[in-house]
């Protein structure tokens, strides 16, 4: 082996160099979560039919159901509205907007990277894959557009994980409000994605779709932003736990100006 393969592979391993082992679990994260979405959306674009038999059995199903009970339709699209994509990107400004008024520029871009390129994202394969909705003869509510990937599970994984991920350093030594960080972002992605399926206006791999691109976008953005503090000199944070940005919690003058630096 080779003086340099050698040597790059230690950098790999690393845990302190700035594509050290941290660096590289999270960059390994993204392309595993990035390779079920890319087999989903084979099997949509070829129209495998295993899947457009489980796709058809869940909408009759919760189709059904929201027949015989409007109040749940009732829940369902209010929940789908005030959690549907326009909501929240502005909620998402809002943030970066505080972000900017603590002087977390670098944080602040991060936020609007990850929103805007999943947005894109899934913009984009919604027109290459070109799938059609569900046609239902008696439907509950509408949508336009194409179907694959959901925009609403999409930009609610999205919207989850980086407020997720942006207020986590507030909950230090607070396990239980942690916990309830993590728990509300995964209601707010699950119930958004699976309100599109209530409403027969997804099919429920056009939902797991758009989960598995939301994840996939926010682990690549999170491990690009691992890699910009590893090389300023930051110490390596536990996302998981202290979200991207550790020092947010106490960030001040000091911090303010290391960010600027």
């Amino acid at each position: 082996m080779s003086a340099v393969e050698r040597s790059w592979r230690a950098r790999r391993l690393d845990p302190d160099h700035s594509l050290g082992l941290r660096l590289t679990v999270a960059a390994t994260a993204a392309f595993l979560v990035l390779v079920p979405f890319a087999l989903l959306a084979l099997l949509v674009l070829g129209a495998w039919p295993p899947l457009f038999r489980l796709d058809a059995s869940v909408t009759d199903a919760l189709h059904g159901y929201a027949l015989a009970d409007p109040a749940w339709v009732r829940v369902m699209s209010v929940w789908t509205d005030v959690f549907a994509p326009g909501p929240l990107r502005v909620a998402t400004a809002v943030v970066v907007a505080w972000l900017l008024v603590r002087r977390a520029r670098r944080l602040a871009l991060w936020a609007v990277t990850t929103m805007v390129v999943g947005g894109l994202l899934g913009a984009l394969l919604k027109l290459l894959v070109g799938r059609h909705r569900p046609d239902l003869l008696d439907p509950v509510a509408r949508a336009a557009g194409f179907s694959f990937p959901s925009g609403h599970a999409l930009n609610a994984t999205l919207t989850a994980g980086v407020l997720l991920l942006v207020f986590l350093p507030f909950t230090h030594d607070r396990r239980p409000l942690r916990w309830a960080l993590w728990a509300a972002a995964i209601l707010l992605a699950v119930v958004t994605g699976v309100s599109r399926i209530a409403l027969g206006v997804h099919w429920t791999s056009d939902v797991l779709g758009g989960w598995l691109l939301g994840l996939a976008v926010v682990a690549a953005t999170s491990a690009a932003f691992r890699t910009w503090r590893a090389r300023t000199g930051r110490r390596p944070a536990r996302t998981a736990r202290e979200g991207v940005e550790p020092e947010l919690a106490g960030s001040g003058p000091a911090e303010a100006r290391r960010e600027r630096a």
